[in-house]
């Protein structure tokens, strides 16, 4: 997957309304993170093709929510198969783009997303849209049209969870995916297309988020906005969509804690380490739910720092860890690397691994013994860096944990009884028992500042449904 040896993806056409049609507004680069070279060209929407978008939505959403479930649940398992059989076509795409490694690309950015549609598919089958309650019937019925602005970080995974569950349930979608990575988006569209998707159901409008993000969050024909992005971004949807009282589920920042307690073993301490230093790095240190903080007992804190410090030194840049996003995001992550960003006491425990000579890498970095009020404990990063916290007891660590302004992933490490007790305890919308698998069926979302709603499967489904009650 080399972006050496092939020619700049060139797509002139936007999906609106079943058709290819020529985009209205002006043609965006795409940069390659891993080469600093133009990969590919995108024509962005016009404010009129976003209004003829939302239109054709809203046109196709009647009959689709018609459509009986086993019908649209079987368009959602055409469009897994076409996603298998095209899967290196879109690891190819999300490498030169994103600049993930190859496995990475296959791995997270397709596999997983694949899994999701499965998932997606069984949930619906299993939905019930019509339940009784006393003499009432409750109908759980499609919201209507669901714009999704979705990020750079995962440009496959992010649209999949959001379009495919909204699909499930019923409702018509229109799809604004982030600037930096549009491209997985338009191969996207083509496996709906291949997948006998309805004209309308799916309507795709790249463009800026001040310009065409801005016009779908406040556009009367938008039923409900479904955003993953930064938290002051979110904050800025939430509060547009309410003038309108528009529904909105929102998926943004995380600081998510890794916690062992003091009755791990070495074995489970060892693994603890090696699974969150793993998790921190994925995606280059770019996923939402990143293990950013390891919380670990104080009197095993430089066995700790002794196993982060081997861990980390696998992660070669431009082999085993990508590339951040851009020249600005290197920046931004190299600020956490400065004096005093963990507070006075932070020791950096890894040695700087040699850096390709093109392309926005940064060195992978454990810093240890930071302060739980600094800069590197309390916010996010978004790069390949792990801050590690030293904890006075059990309790201390669930404080530590809880002590943030996001909610989204966790893990907990040690007997399991006790883990499962921790993890009840943790302000968070996910939690990982001594290495517990991604689930693609599970809710994901967040407490706190990491958002409101859920996605993924049912609880995806049902989060673009409302519920009416019928007394009879």
């Amino acid at each position: 997957m080399s972006d050496a040896a092939v020619e700049p993806i060139h797509e002139p056409n936007l999906y609106i309304d079943g058709r290819w049609t020529p985009g209205g507004g002006v043609d965006l680069e795409v940069e390659n993170p891993a080469t600093e070279e133009i990969t590919g060209r995108i024509t962005q929407a016009s404010v009129e093709d976003v209004e003829t978008a939302v239109a054709a939505a809203r046109t196709a959403f009647g009959p689709w929510a018609a459509t009986p479930v086993a019908e649209r649940a079987a368009v959602l398992r055409r469009l897994g198969a076409v996603l298998r059989e095209r899967a290196d076509v879109f690891a190819d795409i999300v490498n030169r783009e994103q600049g993930s490694p190859p496995r990475v690309a296959r791995a997270l950015h397709v596999d997983t997303p694949i899994a999701v549609v499965d998932a997606t598919v069984e949930a619906l089958e299993r939905f019930e849209f019509r339940s009784e309650l006393g003499n009432s019937l409750i109908l759980r019925e499609p919201v209507g049209v669901v714009a999704a602005i979705t990020p750079w970080n995962l440009p496959l995974h992010q649209v999949v969870v959001k379009v495919v569950p909204a699909l499930a349930a019923g409702t018509t979608v229109v799809l604004k995916p982030a600037g930096l990575t549009p491209l997985a988006a338009f191969e996207l569209a083509r496996a709906f297309e291949a997948a006998g998707l309805p004209a309308g159901a799916f309507n795709l409008v790249p463009g800026s988020g001040r310009v065409v993000g801005d016009l779908l969050t406040r556009h009367p024909g938008v039923d409900q906005v479904s955003f993953t992005g930064s938290t002051p971004v979110g904050r800025t949807i939430a509060a547009t969509a309410a003038e309108s009282l528009k529904r909105v589920t929102l998926e943004l920042g995380g600081k998510s804690a890794s916690v062992v307690l003091s009755g791990a073993s070495d074995a489970q301490l060892a693994a603890a380490v090696k699974l969150t230093v793993a998790n921190c790095f994925l995606n280059g240190g770019q996923t939402c739910t990143a293990l950013s903080r390891l919380i670990v007992p104080a009197d095993r804190i430089e066995q700790v720092e002794e196993l982060a410090a081997a861990a980390a030194a696998k992660y070669a840049p431009g082999s085993r860890l990508g590339p951040l996003i851009s020249a600005g995001r290197r920046k931004e992550v190299q600020s956490f690397l400065e004096p005093g960003a963990g507070g006075a006491s932070a020791v950096t425990v890894t040695a700087p691994l040699e850096l390709p000579e093109r392309g926005y890498y940064v060195t992978p970095t454990v810093v240890s013994r930071v302060a739980p009020d600094s800069r590197l404990a309390q916010e996010e990063v978004f790069g390949p860096v792990l801050a590690v916290l030293a904890a006075g007891s059990d309790d201390d660590a669930v404080t530590l944990a809880n002590d943030s302004i996001y909610g989204l992933g966790g893990a907990v490490w040690g007997p399991d009884e006790a883990a499962l007790e921790v993890a009840g305890r943790l302000q968070t919308g996910q939690v990982d028992v001594n290495g517990g698998a991604f689930n693609p069926g599970a809710p994901f979302g967040g407490y706190k500042q990491s958002g409101t709603g859920r996605e993924i499967g049912e609880y995806g489904i049902a989060d673009v449904l409302e519920i009416k009650a019928v007394q009879r």
